[in-house]
């Protein structure tokens, strides 16, 4: 088994040790082009492997908030970025709400495409109490969301690493390598540095994935997980 496998192995290990009445509710946090969706992707497919309990896997980027609604700030400014591109009271109240305690176990995974210009009608699905929720995206330490987790992953890298992984990947899709590398200088880098200045999500987060090299990720434990205290 190498670096990667045994990392989420590991990782697999830490979430079942985790007790709850109730689902187990697994932040994957992280700045943009960290390696969050992969990682929880490929986590998820872990505890499949070792438990029959039920596996649920959300992205948060489904729950933003429609782009023509976002008119506090403009729209390439950090500031809409980091404070109103996402619906945090329907990620509260339709997806970690009602997997909490006391809650009716009637979530849903998704509310938007991820362009944010199409709402998804996803269907209303139904968890036992031993479900496990593993759900990716940035900021999910917000005040707003971060006392409804019971787990807090964060995938850490440099914001050098962010802005060379993030033309990579998105300047197809921003029309130019030059458009992307703009944009995440001006919008996505500034809103990400403002999160972990002001939340601090690596110090906060129980546990730590280096993931400056994917292939052989570093695992730092600050909290082993287990029933709460």
């Amino acid at each position: 088994m190498g670096g990667r496998s045994e990392t989420l192995t590991e990782l697999a290990g830490l979430i079942l040790a985790v007790v709850r009445p109730h689902p187990v509710r697994v932040a994957v946090d992280g700045c943009s082009a960290a390696g969050k969706t992969t990682l929880a992707d490929e986590l998820a497919q872990v505890l499949r492997t070792r438990t029959g309990r039920l596996v649920i896997r959300a992205g948060i980027d489904h729950f933003t908030r429609a782009v023509e609604s976002r008119v506090d700030y403009p729209l390439d400014s950090p500031e809409s970025y980091y404070l109103d591109s996402w619906d945090n009271p329907k990620i509260r109240d339709q997806l970690l709400v009602p997997l909490g305690p006391g809650g009716d176990r009637r979530y849903r995974t998704a509310i938007m495409d991820l362009a944010a210009r199409t709402a998804i009608d996803a269907p209303v699905q139904v968890a036992p109490d031993d479900a496990v929720l593993i759900a990716d995206g940035v900021f999910l330490q917000r005040p707003e969301l971060d006392a409804y987790w019971d787990l807090r992953i964060y995938v850490d890298v440099s914001f050098d690493t962010v802005l060379r992984r993030g033309i990579a990947r998105d300047q197809e899709r921003m029309t130019s390598a030059a458009e992307a590398e703009r944009r995440y200088r001006t919008k996505y880098l500034p809103g990400e540095r403002r999160y972990v200045t002001e939340v601090r999500p690596r110090e906060r987060a129980e546990i730590v994935v280096g993931n400056e090299e994917p292939a052989a990720p570093t695992l730092l434990v600050r909290v082993r997980p287990g029933p709460p205290s």
